[in-house]
């Protein structure tokens, strides 16, 4: 059938819940690199959704090292980034009744290179289209580069196609608004449901609960 629905989902809070290997990540990075960090873990995971680099700068590291850090963090997260990721609950079935009435494609700020391992871990990299990551933009969400991107890729006709972004943070639902596309934000990663209300209409407790709202409409 010809689907005239596009779905296009963030990762990290949406479908996956990768805070241990993040948040412990940042902090082998802060022992090797010798950087005194005086935040906590909440401090790290209310930065999560922005690039790495645009991360260490908000935790306190200078620029001229920050790169360093992006290093020493993509190094140690590469060994650990599978084990100490989850795949959220009903992210499994909410991607594959996607895939059922809609073509379907991923959004994320984390690089392919970390992205794509994970999809396949998870058994749910062939339901996507495209995997937009950090590297395929200059510009990341908030800005809506990386949707534009991905449509393009999918060969997106206004005329024919509806779009929805679904995200946990305000983010992707920026991105979203400025794409001139639909979006739903989810409860089920790391931003609060008043703060995602700014930004959006349709707020839903996780990533199936978007994709049956979806489907009746």
């Amino acid at each position: 059938m010809d689907k005239n629905k596009i779905i296009l989902f963030d990762l990290d809070g949406t479908l996956i819940d990768s805070t241990d290997a993040i948040v412990s990540t940042f902090y082998h990075s802060f022992k090797e690199l010798g950087f005194d960090f005086n935040g906590n873990d909440e401090t790290i995971k209310s930065l999560i959704g922005y690039p790495l680099d645009v991360m260490y700068k908000e935790l306190g590291v200078e620029e001229s090292k920050v790169w360093d850090f992006v290093d020493s963090y993509k190094n140690r997260y590469r060994v650990i980034s599978k084990e100490q990721t989850t795949l959220l609950e009903n992210a499994y079935d909410a991607v594959y009744q996607a895939s059922l009435f809609a073509r379907v494609s991923v959004v994320t700020t984390k690089t392919r290179m970390f992205t794509i391992p994970l999809l396949e871990h998870f058994n749910i990299a062939q339901f996507f289209e495209v995997v937009t990551g950090r590297e395929n933009v200059q510009n990341p969400k908030p800005h809506p580069e990386p949707i534009l991107i991905t449509l393009e890729q999918m060969n997106y006709n206004k005329d024919k196609h509806s779009v929805w972004m679904i995200g946990d943070t305000k983010l992707d639902l920026i991105a979203a608004s400025d794409a001139n596309v639909n979006s739903i934000g989810v409860l089920c990663g790391y931003g609060e449901k008043e703060e995602l209300l700014k930004y959006t209409n349709t707020v839903k407790s996780n990533a199936l609960d978007a994709i049956n709202h979806i489907k009746t409409l």
